[in-house]
């Protein structure tokens, strides 16, 4: 072994020995985008020959944007930066005395092009693929006009939304959500509630974060989904109007506007929502229990009425050219109302009516959330290093009221009156969350760059219910339920370090890290007083590699650990009760779930395609999956579970195609494979299933008329210990066009167009077989208006936009 690790050690040496004496010259620089400053992963940079631009060497950036490649050559020469989808940047260097030139922060912007003295809209790049993340640039997404977070995040590929609001990736649940890079204060079912309250309009970016390294949180084994909010930077007074209009009552305005003077930058933004939804459902199970019906058949119909409002501000405060200090408060208030009918009819099995219940609910619901932030950076020197600080709050309220008058019908479909249930049940929640975050990082001479972290998270919430029922013999004066009536209290603390290191050697790039997080909980249930006390501690190594396999071509491998915890849905063990049927409650024993992800990708760049693709593996333990059990009284409970464990291997493609300069298409294709092993729980849970998504975005540019945007995906089976959620497709379509001399932008879209995004699961049991439908509003129309005001001048007081780059600032 050691005469191995000699003779390996003797090749690196002579390999490193014979590079040292080859490069005379080492040309650095970042490059990022110029409208997000984000920075930009697999940009080519290439040095070429001033005289006739022939190819003298190059390289490519990483994965902070940040390139470095060496020459033996000396002289004039020109410095070409290029990524599809936006413009080529050249930069004149001379390479003569310094070893090591570093050309600054290269911004480069998307693409815009003039043809032939015709006016052509571009076409703006919305999908950029990077090493751990894709980004999607939604503010540019004209199908998500008008829509909300949640609606926003399901035109996205790989991305699917299930009944209950629940997110997943690639096929995997237990997403992170991260807003502007801190986690959001969302919780179970909670993220629904929370991401609908922020309109598309108020989105920049949606970062689809895979394989996440070692510097983010180790929770979400999905993977995360970083959502950015738009803020403006620009200097003077400037901003932007909005307001849309959609079939069937649905109505958004909003207006983000910006101040700066280049030391300080103060911004401020509005956004109302009202609109009004349906949702219709469907049920047919069929029991084996001797003792009940063995037909339960359902329907429902409901519509909600939401009124939001979302009140973000903040400043940034340049103290020098090093040192800034940030502040922000956002603000949001939602007001809901909604009613729904269910018919609930038990049938023998000549399928003819045994009795029937109709159960009408009057749902009303107040909640706000409050959230403050105060973060300072610090970069210490022009080589890079840097220091980077923060502290957020969050508070979350909420009260529910629901009031359920169900009557009840014979075999005859004749009333019964004295069967007649009026039933109250109130349900108010609140949640403290803290995230307390400090991160350095320190470049090295030899390319490498070293960064680390300490981070505590610390959350409470706390969920009640107060269940009232009355009946003919009370007079229909409710009476408090000590069964349904319950109340929780969960407190999680997370405290987290980490540390990773990156560097190249030749055309091998790798980074290593390791994060540690201790985790306490405490889980205190109010009608006994039972508490659940779970603290825990894990490491989760990450390791990547990057290997430069030619221009704009490389080939990727990685590896990270994992951990989802349950959140406080889960855990709570107070059931729901809109449908008596069809109850759900939370586990509060549950573990959390840990899981190994592997990746293997492939990126090769042309003119004019960029093809990324993977290969995956996920190998999950103590999985958190729904379980439902059938009483003798007929009644489905479904709560959650720990499986025993979840394997999921897939092959994804992403195709990004400019077909013309005015036409650009990327289509992403996903084939995996899941098993699950849930026979831990009960013989016979195990499942397994071949299932896939395809997703198709494209963009196009009309000659002096206007921008047309079409947008579908599909979704195959999703494997469940007890059956699966079968396919859903749908197709989406919108056109904008500039008016008023471009101050102004009209855009129409429809989603869902053929109506077909239905969300269906069956259930199969030894005891039952069971299928439901829900149906939410999808297909809608949306009109669209946005009005750019102000204008804006630089420190040296000259108007119009500003063109130059920051071609001299260090990093």
């Amino acid at each position: 072994m050691k005469s191995v690790l000699s003779y390996f050690g003797l090749i690196a040496m002579l390999f490193l020995s014979l590079s040292s004496q080859a490069q005379n010259y080492t040309i650095k620089g970042k490059v990022t985008n110029r409208e997000s400053n984000q920075p930009m992963e697999f940009a080519n940079i290439a040095l070429l020959n001033v005289a006739d631009t022939s190819l003298v060497t190059g390289g490519m950036s990483d994965l902070d944007g940040t390139f470095s490649f060496d020459t033996d050559q000396s002289g004039d020469f020109l410095l070409r930066v290029g990524f599809i989808g936006y413009e080529n940047y050249f930069k004149n260097i001379t390479l003569s005395d310094k070893e090591v030139l570093n050309v600054g922060n290269l911004r480069i912007r998307p693409d815009a092009t003039n043809l032939e003295e015709v006016v052509v809209e571009g076409v703006t790049s919305m999908f950029e693929s990077d090493i751990d993340k894709r980004t999607f640039n939604v503010e540019n997404s004209i199908v998500a006009e008008g829509a909300t977070a949640t609606e926003l995040l399901e035109t996205l590929p790989s991305i699917q939304v299930d009944d209950e609001g629940g997110i997943s990736m690639r096929g995997s649940g237990n997403i992170l959500i991260y807003i502007n890079g801190r986690p959001s204060n969302l919780s179970g079912d909670d993220a629904e509630s929370i991401l609908a309250q922020f309109p598309a309009n108020s989105i920049k970016s949606v970062e689809l974060i895979t394989n996440p390294s070692s510097r983010y949180d180790a929770a979400g084994v999905g993977g995360i989904i970083n959502i950015i909010l738009k803020k403006n930077e620009k200097t003077g007074l400037n901003g932007q109007a909005n307001f849309s209009v959609g079939t069937r009552d649905k109505y958004q305005a909003g207006i983000n506007m910006n101040y700066g003077t280049g030391i300080v930058n103060i911004y401020g933004s509005y956004n109302y929502q009202n609109r009004r939804l349906f949702r219709e459902g469907e049920g047919l199970r069929q029991s084996f229990l001797q003792s009940t019906s063995p037909f339960l058949d359902q329907d429902n119909y409901g519509e909600r009425i939401d009124v939001n409002h979302l009140v973000r501000t903040g400043l940034d405060v340049n103290f020098s050219d090093n040192k800034t200090l940030g502040f922000y408060v956002q603000g949001n208030f939602r007001d809901r109302t909604a009613f729904n009918e269910l018919n609930q009819r038990n049938e023998n099995s000549l399928r003819q009516l045994d009795s029937l219940f109709v159960r009408n609910t009057d749902d009303s619901r107040q909640s706000y959330n409050i959230e403050s932030g105060l973060n300072y950076t610090w970069d210490i020197d022009t080589l890079g290093q840097r220091l980077f600080t923060s502290i957020s709050y969050s508070y979350d309220s909420r009260f529910q009221e629901e009031i359920y008058d169900q009557l009840f019908f014979n075999q005859f479909n004749q009333e019964v009156p004295t069967n007649r249930l009026l039933q109250i049940n109130e349900r108010p929640q609140s949640s403290n969350f803290y995230v307390l975050q400090l991160d350095y990082e320190k470049p090295f001479a030899n390319g490498g760059k070293l960064e680390s972290g300490l981070k505590g998270t610390f959350g409470e919430w706390d969920r009640g219910q107060d269940f009232f029922q009355g009946d003919a013999s009370t007079e229909f004066i409710p009476v408090r339920s000590d069964f349904f009536s319950d109340g929780f209290n969960f407190k999680e603390d997370v405290y987290a370090a980490y540390l990773s290191y990156r560097n190249r050697i030749g055309k091998l790039g790798y980074q290593g890290g390791l994060r540690g997080e201790y985790t306490e909980t405490r889980s205190i249930q109010e009608s006994n007083q039972n508490v659940v006390i779970n603290n825990y501690f894990n490491l989760f190594p990450s390791l990547y590699f990057s290997y430069d396999l030619g221009q704009e071509e490389e080939f990727t491998a990685n590896f990270s650990r994992r951990i989802s915890r349950p959140n406080m849905w889960a855990l709570a063990p107070i059931f729901r009760v809109s449908d008596l049927f069809n109850l759900s409650v939370g586990n509060p024993f549950l573990q959390p779930e840990l899981t190994n992800s592997y990746e293997v990708g492939y990126m090769k760049g042309w003119e004019k395609y960029l093809l990324n693709a993977t290969v995956y593996h996920r190998f999950s333990t103590d999985i958190l999956t729904r379980v439902i059990r059938l009483d003798e009284n007929n009644v489905a409970v479904q709560t959650r579970e720990n499986a025993n464990s979840r394997s999921s291997t897939g092959f994804e493609m992403v195709n990004q195609i400019q077909v013309t300069q005015w036409f650009d298409a990327t289509l992403t294709g996903n084939v995996f494979y899941s098993e699950i092993i849930g026979d831990n729980i009960e013989s016979g849970f195990n499942n397994s299933n071949l299932s896939w998504t395809v997703a198709l975005l494209g963009n196009m540019a009309i000659p002096n008329f206007a921008t047309v945007q079409i947008q579908g995906n599909y979704r195959g089976p999703i494997v469940l210990p007890q059956g699966e959620i079968e396919p859903m497709w749908g197709i989406n379509a919108g056109v904008r066009k500039n008016i008023m001399n471009n101050r102004a932008t009209v855009s129409l879209n429809v989603s869902d167009i053929f109506n077909t995004r239905i969300f269906r699961i069956r259930t199969e049991d030894s005891r039952f077989v069971q299928d439901r439908m829900f149906n939410r509003e999808t297909r809608i129309g949306t009109i669209s208006f946005a009005y750019r005001f102000g204008g804006f001048k630089d420190r040296n007081g000259r108007s119009g936009d500003r063109e130059e780059f920051d071609e001299d600032m260090d990093f």
